[in-house]
């Protein structure tokens, strides 16, 4: 496994509030190997991991959803443009949500 390779802003501060672990998988089992040196109190804890790439899709989806999400909260459109607004908003919503 690698660490997560964010892009800018909000991605990077995501992907430092995240511990990574470097380690290999085997590419015909899926077994997952990410050896330490011992120190002589180890103790195996069942643990549940997630792919690298799949953590930071998910952490760039939620930050583009989380962008949406200001526009509507922070933004007051003229009443003139409410409509012209709304369709907008409507279809970055349509956009992320992929339908």
């Amino acid at each position: 496994m690698i660490g997560v390779k964010a892009g800018v802003g909000q991605r990077d501060q995501t992907a430092r509030m995240v511990e990574t672990i470097e380690g290999w998988r085997c590419i015909g089992c899926g077994k997952v190997d990410a050896p330490r040196p011992c120190i002589g109190v180890c103790q195996d804890k069942r643990v549940e991991l997630v792919l690298a790439e799949d953590y930071a899709e998910l952490a760039w989806r939620v930050e583009q959803l989380e962008e949406a999400l200001a526009l509507i909260a922070r933004v007051s459109p003229k009443p003139e443009k409410l409509d012209a607004s709304w369709t907008a908003l409507q279809a970055r919503a349509h956009a992320l949500l992929g339908s």
